[in-house]
């Protein structure tokens, strides 16, 4: 059974950092895409940002220039690199992998921009 462990949430200031990462363990074979998603109080869960196994991105309009996202293959691990923070960046953020069998969801962390 696949698992995904993530990492890197916390609290931070407008315009501060964060780093989150999530990574794969368990009979993976092949993964394809990785993503983060967000979700806000009273909010449907968004799509952040993804990676395909090529190494091509994408991002949501509110996040670009903002947010990085990048994997290591080797670790089957997943990274979201967020600069610029804002309070409405507020949110539990997921990462979801499309892999060989299927398609998994970390268990969720939660980032808070406040000052």
């Amino acid at each position: 059974q696949v698992q995904l462990v993530e990492s890197g949430g916390g609290l931070v200031q407008p315009g501060g950092s964060l780093t989150l990462s999530c990574a794969a363990s368990g009979g993976i074979f092949s993964i394809n895409t990785m993503a983060w998603y967000r979700q806000a109080p009273g909010k449907e869960r968004e799509l952040v940002a993804s990676i395909t196994s090529g190494g091509y991105t994408a991002y949501a309009d509110s996040v670009k220039g903002r947010f990085t996202i990048s994997r290591n293959n080797a670790k089957n691990t997943v990274y979201l690199q967020m600069n610029s923070l804002k309070p409405e960046d507020t949110a539990v953020y997921y990462c979801r992998v499309v892999h060989s069998v299927g398609n998994s969801w970390g268990q969720g962390t939660q980032v808070t921009v406040s000052s």
